[in-house]
Protein backbone atom coordinates (compact mmCIF):
# COMPACT_ATOMS: atom_id res chain seq x y z
CA UNK A 1 0.00 0.00 0.00
CA UNK A 2 1.61 3.22 -1.04
CA UNK A 3 1.24 6.79 0.77
CA UNK A 4 -1.87 7.81 -1.40
CA UNK A 5 -3.78 4.83 -0.86
CA UNK A 6 -3.01 5.04 2.87
CA UNK A 7 -4.63 8.64 2.77
CA UNK A 8 -7.82 7.79 0.24
CA UNK A 9 -8.34 4.86 3.05
CA UNK A 10 -7.80 7.31 5.70
CA UNK A 11 -10.31 10.15 4.38
CA UNK A 12 -12.84 7.06 3.68
CA UNK A 13 -12.61 6.11 7.29
CA UNK A 14 -13.40 9.67 8.52
CA UNK A 15 -15.90 9.96 6.28
CA UNK A 16 -17.71 6.74 7.39
CA UNK A 17 -17.11 7.75 11.14
CA UNK A 18 -18.84 10.91 10.44
CA UNK A 19 -21.70 9.18 8.66
CA UNK A 20 -22.12 6.51 11.86
CA UNK A 21 -22.50 9.45 13.83
CA UNK A 22 -19.11 10.45 15.53
CA UNK A 23 -19.11 14.24 15.83
CA UNK A 24 -15.39 14.75 14.99
CA UNK A 25 -12.42 12.14 13.69
CA UNK A 26 -8.98 11.59 13.34
CA UNK A 27 -7.08 8.63 11.53
CA UNK A 28 -3.73 7.47 11.15
CA UNK A 29 -2.45 5.15 9.34
CA UNK A 30 1.24 3.94 8.65
CA UNK A 31 3.63 1.00 7.96
CA UNK A 32 7.09 0.99 9.65
CA UNK A 33 9.83 -1.65 8.11
CA UNK A 34 13.08 -2.79 10.75
CA UNK A 35 16.07 -4.96 10.24
CA UNK A 36 18.79 -5.30 12.96
CA UNK A 37 21.88 -7.46 12.75
CA UNK A 38 24.29 -8.46 15.83
CA UNK A 39 27.77 -9.88 14.69
CA UNK A 40 29.75 -11.49 17.65
CA UNK A 41 33.30 -13.76 16.58
CA UNK A 42 32.12 -12.88 13.12
CA UNK A 43 28.93 -15.09 13.63
CA UNK A 44 25.37 -13.80 13.33
CA UNK A 45 24.08 -13.45 16.41
CA UNK A 46 20.60 -11.87 15.66
CA UNK A 47 19.50 -11.34 12.15
CA UNK A 48 15.19 -9.27 12.57
CA UNK A 49 13.66 -7.77 9.71
CA UNK A 50 9.80 -7.01 10.95
CA UNK A 51 7.13 -5.04 9.12
CA UNK A 52 4.02 -3.42 10.68
CA UNK A 53 0.89 -1.71 9.61
CA UNK A 54 -1.57 -0.31 11.80
CA UNK A 55 -4.20 2.45 11.75
CA UNK A 56 -5.03 4.07 14.57
CA UNK A 57 -8.89 5.70 15.21
CA UNK A 58 -9.37 8.74 17.20
CA UNK A 59 -13.69 9.29 18.15
CA UNK A 60 -14.89 12.61 19.19
CA UNK A 61 -18.79 12.06 19.56
CA UNK A 62 -20.89 15.04 21.85
CA UNK A 63 -17.36 15.71 23.89
CA UNK A 64 -17.07 12.11 24.48
CA UNK A 65 -13.43 10.35 23.37
CA UNK A 66 -12.47 7.21 22.95
CA UNK A 67 -9.07 5.85 20.64
CA UNK A 68 -8.58 2.56 18.75
CA UNK A 69 -6.46 0.50 16.63
CA UNK A 70 -6.64 -2.03 14.62
CA UNK A 71 -3.53 -3.98 12.05
CA UNK A 72 -6.60 -5.09 10.05
CA UNK A 73 -6.61 -2.28 6.66
CA UNK A 74 -9.75 -3.92 4.76
CA UNK A 75 -12.19 -1.97 4.43
CA UNK A 76 -15.40 -4.71 4.97
CA UNK A 77 -13.58 -5.34 8.45
CA UNK A 78 -13.19 -1.46 9.12
CA UNK A 79 -16.94 -0.70 8.23
CA UNK A 80 -17.66 -2.84 11.32
CA UNK A 81 -14.97 -1.80 13.38
CA UNK A 82 -15.57 1.87 13.06
CA UNK A 83 -19.37 1.38 13.85
CA UNK A 84 -18.34 -0.65 16.95
CA UNK A 85 -16.11 2.17 17.68
CA UNK A 86 -18.37 5.13 16.97
CA UNK A 87 -21.46 2.97 19.48
CA UNK A 88 -19.09 2.28 22.28
CA UNK A 89 -18.05 6.08 22.66
CA UNK A 90 -21.94 7.31 23.18
CA UNK A 91 -21.35 5.53 26.61
CA UNK A 92 -18.97 6.93 27.64
CA UNK A 93 -18.82 10.49 30.13
CA UNK A 94 -18.75 13.93 28.13
CA UNK A 95 -15.62 16.11 28.70
CA UNK A 96 -16.17 19.97 27.02
CA UNK A 97 -12.78 20.16 26.26
CA UNK A 98 -12.42 16.50 24.10
CA UNK A 99 -12.30 17.78 20.36
CA UNK A 100 -9.74 18.46 17.74
CA UNK A 101 -7.12 21.51 17.53
CA UNK A 102 -8.70 24.14 15.79
CA UNK A 103 -7.74 24.52 12.19
CA UNK A 104 -5.79 27.51 12.38
CA UNK A 105 -3.02 25.52 14.65
CA UNK A 106 -2.49 22.98 11.92
CA UNK A 107 0.01 23.78 9.26
CA UNK A 108 0.49 26.19 6.42
CA UNK A 109 3.27 24.77 4.48
CA UNK A 110 3.60 21.03 3.78
CA UNK A 111 5.44 21.45 1.12
CA UNK A 112 9.05 22.03 3.25
CA UNK A 113 11.83 19.15 2.11
CA UNK A 114 13.73 18.46 6.23
CA UNK A 115 15.20 15.64 4.49
CA UNK A 116 14.08 12.91 6.83
CA UNK A 117 13.81 10.18 3.88
CA UNK A 118 16.39 8.11 2.04
CA UNK A 119 15.09 7.55 -1.33
CA UNK A 120 17.85 4.42 -1.26
CA UNK A 121 16.74 2.51 1.94
CA UNK A 122 15.38 -0.07 -0.57
CA UNK A 123 18.96 -0.77 -2.42
CA UNK A 124 20.57 -1.17 1.58
CA UNK A 125 20.75 -5.07 1.09
CA UNK A 126 20.81 -7.42 4.57
CA UNK A 127 24.48 -8.87 3.08
CA UNK A 128 25.76 -5.06 3.34
CA UNK A 129 24.62 -4.62 6.78
CA UNK A 130 25.86 -7.92 7.98
CA UNK A 131 29.29 -6.63 6.54
CA UNK A 132 29.10 -3.29 8.33
CA UNK A 133 28.12 -5.35 11.21
CA UNK A 134 31.08 -7.89 11.18
CA UNK A 135 34.04 -5.28 10.28
CA UNK A 136 32.89 -3.36 13.21
CA UNK A 137 33.25 -6.25 15.33
CA UNK A 138 36.18 -7.14 14.11
CA UNK A 139 38.21 -3.96 14.78
CA UNK A 140 36.68 -3.75 18.34
CA UNK A 141 38.08 -7.07 18.84
CA UNK A 142 41.39 -6.06 17.61
CA UNK A 143 41.93 -2.86 19.81
CA UNK A 144 43.57 -4.80 22.91
CA UNK A 145 43.90 -8.13 24.30
CA UNK A 146 42.15 -7.13 27.41
CA UNK A 147 38.54 -7.27 25.62
CA UNK A 148 36.87 -10.64 26.69
CA UNK A 149 33.68 -9.73 23.93
CA UNK A 150 32.49 -7.49 21.33
CA UNK A 151 29.57 -7.34 19.15
CA UNK A 152 29.02 -5.31 16.34
CA UNK A 153 25.15 -4.38 15.47
CA UNK A 154 23.59 -2.07 12.44
CA UNK A 155 19.89 -1.38 12.36
CA UNK A 156 17.43 0.39 10.36
CA UNK A 157 14.01 1.71 10.42
CA UNK A 158 11.72 3.05 7.38
CA UNK A 159 8.07 4.64 8.32
CA UNK A 160 5.44 5.96 5.90
CA UNK A 161 2.09 7.47 7.86
CA UNK A 162 -0.49 9.63 6.86
CA UNK A 163 -2.72 11.27 9.44
CA UNK A 164 -6.19 13.21 8.53
CA UNK A 165 -8.64 15.09 10.33
CA UNK A 166 -12.30 15.45 9.72
CA UNK A 167 -11.41 19.40 10.28
CA UNK A 168 -9.25 19.96 7.21
CA UNK A 169 -5.82 18.41 8.27
CA UNK A 170 -4.17 16.13 5.75
CA UNK A 171 -0.67 15.46 6.47
CA UNK A 172 1.92 12.46 5.32
CA UNK A 173 5.60 11.90 5.99
CA UNK A 174 8.08 9.56 5.27
CA UNK A 175 11.16 8.83 7.97
CA UNK A 176 14.15 7.06 7.27
CA UNK A 177 17.30 6.15 10.00
CA UNK A 178 20.37 4.15 9.91
CA UNK A 179 22.16 2.57 13.40
CA UNK A 180 25.81 1.31 13.70
CA UNK A 181 27.75 0.68 16.13
CA UNK A 182 29.31 -1.71 18.81
CA UNK A 183 29.33 -2.58 22.64
CA UNK A 184 32.76 -4.38 23.98
CA UNK A 185 33.76 -5.60 27.43
CA UNK A 186 36.77 -6.15 29.35
CA UNK A 187 38.72 -8.29 31.84
CA UNK A 188 39.68 -6.31 34.81
CA UNK A 189 40.23 -8.84 37.56
CA UNK A 190 37.00 -9.53 38.21
CA UNK A 191 35.03 -7.49 37.19
CA UNK A 192 33.60 -6.95 33.61
CA UNK A 193 33.62 -3.47 32.72
CA UNK A 194 31.53 -2.54 29.32
CA UNK A 195 31.40 0.26 26.82
CA UNK A 196 29.51 1.09 24.09
CA UNK A 197 28.74 3.72 21.39
CA UNK A 198 26.43 3.94 18.51
CA UNK A 199 26.08 6.52 16.13
CA UNK A 200 23.40 7.22 13.19
CA UNK A 201 21.76 9.24 10.50
CA UNK A 202 19.07 9.43 8.30
CA UNK A 203 21.26 8.62 5.41
CA UNK A 204 22.79 5.52 5.38
CA UNK A 205 26.07 6.67 2.96
CA UNK A 206 26.48 9.64 6.12
CA UNK A 207 26.70 6.83 8.78
CA UNK A 208 30.15 7.04 10.84
CA UNK A 209 32.72 5.00 9.31
CA UNK A 210 32.91 1.04 11.09
CA UNK A 211 37.13 2.37 12.37
CA UNK A 212 34.97 5.33 14.60
CA UNK A 213 32.45 3.22 15.92
CA UNK A 214 34.61 -0.12 17.34
CA UNK A 215 37.45 2.38 18.70
CA UNK A 216 35.12 4.58 20.51
CA UNK A 217 32.98 1.76 21.94
CA UNK A 218 36.55 -0.46 22.89
CA UNK A 219 37.79 3.06 24.27
CA UNK A 220 34.75 3.22 26.60
CA UNK A 221 34.83 -0.34 28.15
CA UNK A 222 39.26 0.16 28.48
CA UNK A 223 38.50 3.73 29.90
CA UNK A 224 36.76 1.91 33.13
CA UNK A 225 39.09 -0.48 34.27
CA UNK A 226 40.33 -0.16 37.79
CA UNK A 227 36.81 1.70 38.48
CA UNK A 228 36.51 2.76 42.05
CA UNK A 229 34.52 4.49 44.70
CA UNK A 230 36.05 7.59 46.05
CA UNK A 231 35.22 9.71 49.22
CA UNK A 232 32.48 11.85 49.11
CA UNK A 233 32.99 15.45 49.06
CA UNK A 234 32.30 18.58 46.75
CA UNK A 235 33.83 18.90 43.28
CA UNK A 236 32.86 20.79 40.17
CA UNK A 237 30.54 18.12 37.87
CA UNK A 238 32.00 17.89 34.03
CA UNK A 239 29.17 15.87 32.16
CA UNK A 240 29.73 14.12 28.92
CA UNK A 241 27.81 15.23 25.83
CA UNK A 242 26.74 12.04 25.18
CA UNK A 243 25.16 11.68 29.01
CA UNK A 244 23.54 15.34 29.45
CA UNK A 245 20.34 14.91 27.60
CA UNK A 246 19.77 12.45 30.75
CA UNK A 247 19.58 15.69 33.09
CA UNK A 248 16.36 17.26 30.79
CA UNK A 249 14.09 14.77 32.42
CA UNK A 250 14.15 17.27 35.66
CA UNK A 251 12.56 20.19 32.85
CA UNK A 252 10.34 18.04 30.42
CA UNK A 253 7.76 16.51 32.60
CA UNK A 254 7.11 19.51 34.52
CA UNK A 255 6.73 21.47 31.42
CA UNK A 256 3.81 19.59 30.26
CA UNK A 257 0.58 21.13 30.36
CA UNK A 258 -1.01 17.71 32.04
CA UNK A 259 1.68 18.59 34.79
CA UNK A 260 0.70 21.81 34.91
CA UNK A 261 -2.90 21.36 35.05
CA UNK A 262 -2.94 18.52 37.54
CA UNK A 263 -0.82 20.49 40.01
CA UNK A 264 2.14 17.84 39.69
CA UNK A 265 4.93 20.58 38.49
CA UNK A 266 7.26 22.53 40.78
CA UNK A 267 7.81 25.12 37.51
CA UNK A 268 3.88 26.02 37.47
CA UNK A 269 3.52 29.71 37.70
CA UNK A 270 7.33 30.38 36.63
CA UNK A 271 6.98 31.58 33.06
CA UNK A 272 9.05 34.24 32.76
CA UNK A 273 11.08 33.91 36.15
CA UNK A 274 14.69 32.09 36.51
CA UNK A 275 14.94 28.49 36.77
CA UNK A 276 18.67 28.09 35.71
CA UNK A 277 22.01 30.24 35.79
CA UNK A 278 22.15 32.09 32.53
CA UNK A 279 24.41 29.26 30.90
CA UNK A 280 21.34 27.45 29.69
CA UNK A 281 19.35 28.63 26.64
CA UNK A 282 17.45 25.54 25.49
CA UNK A 283 15.91 25.58 21.58
CA UNK A 284 13.32 23.15 20.56
CA UNK A 285 13.85 23.02 16.86
CA UNK A 286 11.27 20.50 14.89
CA UNK A 287 13.06 22.19 11.57
CA UNK A 288 16.60 21.04 11.37
CA UNK A 289 17.26 19.53 7.83
CA UNK A 290 18.19 15.92 8.65
CA UNK A 291 17.44 15.63 12.50
CA UNK A 292 16.19 12.90 14.41
CA UNK A 293 13.24 15.12 16.05
CA UNK A 294 12.55 16.78 12.98
CA UNK A 295 8.80 17.57 11.71
CA UNK A 296 6.08 19.57 10.23
CA UNK A 297 3.52 18.48 12.54
CA UNK A 298 3.02 17.28 15.77
CA UNK A 299 0.98 13.69 17.22
CA UNK A 300 -2.34 15.62 17.40
CA UNK A 301 -1.61 17.90 13.81
CA UNK A 302 -0.72 20.69 15.07
CA UNK A 303 2.44 22.76 13.48
CA UNK A 304 5.58 21.96 15.15
CA UNK A 305 7.55 25.71 15.13
CA UNK A 306 11.14 26.98 16.94
CA UNK A 307 10.68 27.89 19.87
CA UNK A 308 12.91 28.79 22.52
CA UNK A 309 12.10 27.26 25.80
CA UNK A 310 14.75 28.58 28.07
CA UNK A 311 16.70 31.68 27.61
CA UNK A 312 19.92 32.28 29.84
CA UNK A 313 18.02 30.64 32.53
CA UNK A 314 14.14 32.15 32.26
CA UNK A 315 11.52 29.84 31.34
CA UNK A 316 9.64 30.88 28.43
CA UNK A 317 7.39 28.75 27.32
CA UNK A 318 5.61 25.36 28.13
CA UNK A 319 4.53 22.38 26.07
CA UNK A 320 0.95 22.79 25.18
CA UNK A 321 -0.66 19.82 24.31
CA UNK A 322 -4.68 20.65 22.71
CA UNK A 323 -6.30 18.82 25.60
CA UNK A 324 -5.21 20.38 28.43
CA UNK A 325 -4.27 23.41 26.66
CA UNK A 326 -8.38 24.30 26.66
CA UNK A 327 -8.84 23.12 30.08
CA UNK A 328 -6.01 25.81 31.31
CA UNK A 329 -7.23 28.35 28.66
CA UNK A 330 -3.65 28.47 27.02
CA UNK A 331 -2.84 28.24 23.10
CA UNK A 332 -1.67 24.99 22.40
CA UNK A 333 2.23 24.95 20.77
CA UNK A 334 2.54 21.52 20.76
CA UNK A 335 3.21 18.70 23.62
CA UNK A 336 5.69 16.88 22.16
CA UNK A 337 9.63 17.35 22.09
CA UNK A 338 11.63 17.88 18.59
CA UNK A 339 15.26 18.51 18.24
CA UNK A 340 16.76 19.95 22.00
CA UNK A 341 19.38 22.63 21.24
CA UNK A 342 21.57 24.24 23.81
CA UNK A 343 23.37 27.49 23.40
CA UNK A 344 26.66 26.22 22.87
CA UNK A 345 29.97 28.12 24.72
CA UNK A 346 33.54 28.28 23.36
CA UNK A 347 35.21 25.53 24.72
CA UNK A 348 35.40 21.31 24.13
CA UNK A 349 35.54 18.81 26.30
CA UNK A 350 39.50 17.96 26.90
CA UNK A 351 40.22 22.00 27.06
CA UNK A 352 37.44 22.15 29.68
CA UNK A 353 38.97 19.21 31.58
CA UNK A 354 42.76 20.61 31.42
CA UNK A 355 41.21 23.84 33.62
CA UNK A 356 39.54 21.97 35.97
CA UNK A 357 41.54 21.22 39.11
CA UNK A 358 39.32 19.26 41.35
CA UNK A 359 36.51 17.81 39.44
CA UNK A 360 34.55 14.92 38.16
CA UNK A 361 33.66 13.89 34.36
CA UNK A 362 30.36 11.85 34.61
CA UNK A 363 29.89 10.11 31.63
CA UNK A 364 26.73 7.69 32.50
CA UNK A 365 23.69 8.45 35.14
CA UNK A 366 23.09 4.87 36.83
CA UNK A 367 19.54 4.86 37.97
CA UNK A 368 17.74 7.41 40.00
CA UNK A 369 14.67 9.55 39.17
CA UNK A 370 13.46 13.47 39.41
CA UNK A 371 10.07 14.48 41.16
CA UNK A 372 8.19 16.76 38.77
CA UNK A 373 6.35 17.80 41.70
CA UNK A 374 8.82 19.33 43.97
CA UNK A 375 12.05 18.99 41.92
CA UNK A 376 13.88 17.23 44.18
CA UNK A 377 16.39 14.28 42.46
CA UNK A 378 18.89 11.56 42.99
CA UNK A 379 20.66 9.75 40.30
CA UNK A 380 24.16 6.90 40.78
CA UNK A 381 26.94 8.20 38.57
CA UNK A 382 30.26 6.59 36.95
CA UNK A 383 32.78 8.58 35.00
CA UNK A 384 36.51 9.88 36.22
CA UNK A 385 38.34 11.70 38.82
CA UNK A 386 40.43 14.38 37.59
CA UNK A 387 42.77 16.71 39.52
CA UNK A 388 45.06 19.17 38.37
CA UNK A 389 43.29 19.40 34.93
CA UNK A 390 44.34 15.50 33.76
CA UNK A 391 42.09 12.46 34.39
CA UNK A 392 43.13 10.59 37.92
CA UNK A 393 41.47 7.26 37.58
CA UNK A 394 37.85 5.83 36.48
CA UNK A 395 35.26 5.50 39.62
CA UNK A 396 31.60 4.24 39.84
CA UNK A 397 29.15 4.08 42.67
CA UNK A 398 28.91 7.79 43.53
CA UNK A 399 25.59 9.45 43.94
CA UNK A 400 24.65 13.28 43.60
CA UNK A 401 21.38 13.92 44.79
CA UNK A 402 19.63 17.90 45.50
CA UNK A 403 16.77 20.29 43.90
CA UNK A 404 16.54 21.19 39.85
CA UNK A 405 16.18 24.63 41.19
CA UNK A 406 19.12 24.79 42.65
CA UNK A 407 21.16 22.87 40.99
CA UNK A 408 20.42 24.41 37.54
CA UNK A 409 21.71 27.68 39.28
CA UNK A 410 25.35 25.79 39.59
CA UNK A 411 26.06 25.56 35.57
CA UNK A 412 28.90 27.82 34.41
CA UNK A 413 29.47 26.58 31.20
CA UNK A 414 28.62 24.31 28.00
CA UNK A 415 30.83 22.78 25.73
CA UNK A 416 30.60 23.39 21.85
CA UNK A 417 30.80 20.15 21.47
CA UNK A 418 26.67 19.63 20.54
CA UNK A 419 25.91 15.27 20.49
CA UNK A 420 24.94 14.56 17.10
CA UNK A 421 23.16 10.91 17.22
CA UNK A 422 20.12 11.98 19.06
CA UNK A 423 17.35 14.34 19.72
CA UNK A 424 18.83 15.97 22.22
CA UNK A 425 21.95 17.82 20.75
CA UNK A 426 23.31 18.18 24.53
CA UNK A 427 27.03 19.62 24.85
CA UNK A 428 29.52 18.74 27.60
CA UNK A 429 28.02 20.76 30.88
CA UNK A 430 29.80 21.92 33.65
CA UNK A 431 28.68 22.21 36.68
CA UNK A 432 30.90 24.13 39.79
CA UNK A 433 30.21 22.51 43.20
CA UNK A 434 28.73 19.48 43.27
CA UNK A 435 27.85 17.59 46.45
CA UNK A 436 29.17 13.76 45.63
CA UNK A 437 28.56 10.69 48.04
CA UNK A 438 30.47 7.56 47.69
CA UNK A 439 32.97 6.25 50.92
Amino acid sequence: MTNKERKDLAIWATEYAKKQGASEVAVSISNSRSAEVEIREQKIETIKESTQNGLSLRIFRDHKFSGHSTNNLKKQDLQKFISEAVEATKYLTPDEFRTLPDPSLYPKNMDLDLKLNDTTYPQVKPETKIAIAKEIEQIARAQSDKIISATGGFSDDYTESVRVHSNGFVGERITTSFWAGAEATVKDGDSRPEGYFWGGNRFFNQLPNPEELAKMATQNALAKMGQTKIASGRYNMIVENRTAGRLLSMFIQPMSARALQQKSSYLEGMLGQRIASDHLTIIDNPLIPGGFGSKLYDREGIEARKRVMIEKGILKEYYIDNYYGKKMGMTPNGGSLSNIVFENGTRDKETIIKHTNHGIIVTSFNGGNSNPTTGDFSFGVSGFLVEGGKIVKPINEMNISGNAQEFWQQLTETGNDPYPYSTVQSPTLVFNDIDFSGL
